[in-house]
């Protein structure tokens, strides 16, 4: 970041990231108590800079989280929807909400079922929490995403693609033998964390040089096009170190040496320090 330039808003990831074991503010990755997530905030609202949430949740759920830290802004469903002061902003392309939500047309267009059988033993919903969604549909498994959104567009689904959301805990017998279990939300093409993030930092008149974000996954590593600094938490590489990779592809980003609420907290500090 430029010197003298003022920190005007932070971007932050919820599960994985400010969330700790369990999803809790007030637990680290390992599941003991830990208040660096609320220190974390607690800066930044000292400092006057906006923190907003964004996270592949529904909007309740971000909604909730948000007013808990007194703020009016998120972003929810992986980037579908940007709230601003309470107003709803769908980045969704072509699929927009009416007689039915994003997410029922998605489902009548055919495509869920087509990943799902098309890679079989390797996705499933990602139960409970794939139920009530607006836009998107959640799965859990071991794909290449990129593999994925040649096959929707293969098949004429081409106004979708299978965004991977990072590393989960929960998986069904079904998907036992695989090394690891990733989080995936299918939803218009057009939507994204990286463009959500660039449309509130147009409509609040931020610079890039006056914003930077936090996250532990690809997708939020995208926002790096349009914040002066992105951190990954430590946590994000120990579980995914192939993610270092992606990260090198970009000038402007730091891998934190904390993980979960302690890395959020260590990019908070350096970055206001740096000012």
């Amino acid at each position: 970041m430029s010197a003298g330039a003022r920190v005007r808003c932070l971007y932050v990831d919820l599960d994985g990231t400010l969330l700790g074991r369990g999803a809790s503010l007030l637990h680290d990755g390992d599941g003991a108590v830990s208040i660096d997530g609320v220190r974390a905030v607690q800066a930044c609202l000292r400092a006057d800079v906006e923190v907003v949430l964004m996270s592949g949740r529904r909007r309740a759920q971000v909604y909730e989280d948000a007013r808990l830290l007194g703020q009016a802004s998120f972003i929810y469903e992986a980037g579908a929807c940007v709230v601003l002061d309470g107003e709803e902003n769908w980045l969704t392309g072509d699929l927009q909400p009416g007689e039915l939500t994003i997410a029922e047309q998605i489902e009548r267009s055919g495509a869920p079922d087509l990943l799902l059988e098309h890679y079989a033993g390797r996705l499933e919903y990602h139960e409970p929490w794939h139920v009530q969604r607006e836009v998107s549909h959640l799965f859990r498994g071991l794909v290449d995403a990129f593999e994925a959104d040649a096959l929707l567009a293969e098949r004429g689904h081409g106004n979708l693609r299978l965004v991977d959301n990072g590393v989960v805990n929960r998986r069904s017998p079904a998907l036992a033998e695989l090394p690891h279990v990733r989080g995936y939300h299918l939803l218009p093409i057009s939507a994204s964390k990286a463009a959500a993030v660039a449309f509130h930092s147009r409509a609040r008149g931020y610079s890039r040089g006056e914003t930077f974000a936090v996250g532990d996954s690809r997708e939020d590593l995208a926002c790096a096009e349009h914040v002066q600094t992105f951190w990954l938490v430590a946590n994000a590489v120990e579980r995914d170190p192939s993610i270092a990779e992606a990260a090198a592809a970009h000038d402007n980003v730091r891998v934190a040496e904390a993980g979960h609420g302690a890395g959020v907290y260590e990019a908070v500090v350096s970055t206001l320090i740096d000012r």
